[in-house]
């Protein structure tokens, strides 16, 4: 029936209707929060600040330990852990060093706060001294069939020091497989992959470069990672790292890749994770600073538009804060 019969504003008169018929949930249990762990000792508390990204530090193994106790402690799921080592080198050794700060930084969260998700980035790019995923070959282009190898490595490593996750987010060919392959066969097969399988070539990880020290020595990574004009290319992407092993796929950056969120969800019918990410967040916190938008109601519509458009998972900086909004 159409009005005056229907009237869709019956159902919006008070918080208690809103409430009954709302679609779409956003709970803390949902969100993953990176984090930066370097060597350092950092500035105070082992805490060093990212100008880019208010509100987010580098951290030492000490002050990362009660990052995450704060983090279980709001019922964030997870943390995913990006590593900044001492030294850095043309293979990117550091990355698969059993000593390396991100796997003394799992055994350490595992100990202190074991219910708690950690999930690690698998990529060469924070310790190659030319910022490449992968290695390269003398043309200066990267290897992808060498660098499958050192991913897998690196997994295996993350994986004994006690991940509960491993996350490829290199975008080399073929690397879900390796990575399955030398999991199974040094005896985690019950590891699961969340593979960064739609990973953009995207404008909006500016701030994340420079939290990170990643960003490339020469050049760009547009010859591994998505044009961000190729959809139907991503949902294939999608699929080829389930075909290949993958426990979970991802699709990063967030807000301006809804519209393949959706579809990556219903190609593959995997739990699907969105990476809101670093320029998306930066933007937020300069607009809410000069008091353009308020950062609370901003923030919270973003995360139900990811989880309206499909999303299982949503890995934010925003992580603490909407948690605690949404106490």
């Amino acid at each position: 029936m159409a009005f005056p019969q229907t009237r869709m504003r019956r159902l919006r008169a008070s918080a208690g209707l809103r409430g009954l018929v709302r679609e779409t949930d956003v709970r803390a249990g949902q969100f993953v929060l990176p984090l930066f762990v370097t060597e350092a000792e950092g500035g105070a508390g082992g805490r060093e600040a990212i100008a880019t990204m208010p509100g987010v530090e580098r951290l030492s193994l000490a002050a990362v330990v009660a990052e995450a106790q704060e983090v279980a402690a709001l019922g964030i799921a997870a943390v995913m852990l990006f590593g900044l080592p001492a030294e850095k080198d043309e293979h990117g050794s550091g990355a698969w060093d059993p000593e390396g700060v991100v796997q003394l930084a799992i055994q350490a969260i595992k100990r202190a706060v074991p219910e708690l998700l950690v999930i690690t980035d698998v990529c060469l790019c924070e310790y190659t001294d030319h910022g490449h995923c992968g290695v390269l070959r003398e043309d200066a282009t990267v290897d992808n069939d060498a660098t499958l190898e050192l991913l897998a490595r690196t997994a295996v490593s993350h994986a004994r020091a006690g991940a509960d996750l491993v996350a490829p987010s290199d975008m080399m060919d073929g690397r879900v497989r390796a990575i399955r392959e030398e999991l199974d066969g040094e005896g985690f097969s019950d590891t699961p992959i969340l593979a960064y399988s739609a990973k953009f070539a995207s404008a909006f990880y500016g701030p994340f470069r420079e939290a990170a020290d990643s960003a490339p020595a020469f050049g760009d990574r547009r010859g591994y990672q998505l044009d961000p004009a190729n959809g139907r290319e991503a949902v294939r992407e999608a699929l080829l790292d389930v075909q290949e092993g993958a426990d979970m796929v991802m699709v990063k950056p967030a807000l301006a890749y809804g519209d393949l969120i959706r579809e990556v969800k219903r190609a593959t019918r995997l739990p699907v994770a969105a990476y809101n990410v670093s320029g998306e967040y930066a933007m937020v916190k300069a607009a809410a600073a000069a008091g353009y938008l308020d950062e609370r109601a901003t923030v919270l519509e973003i995360l139900t538009s990811l989880r309206r458009a499909g999303a299982d998972t949503i890995i934010t900086y925003h992580a603490k804060d909407a948690a605690r909004w949404l106490r």
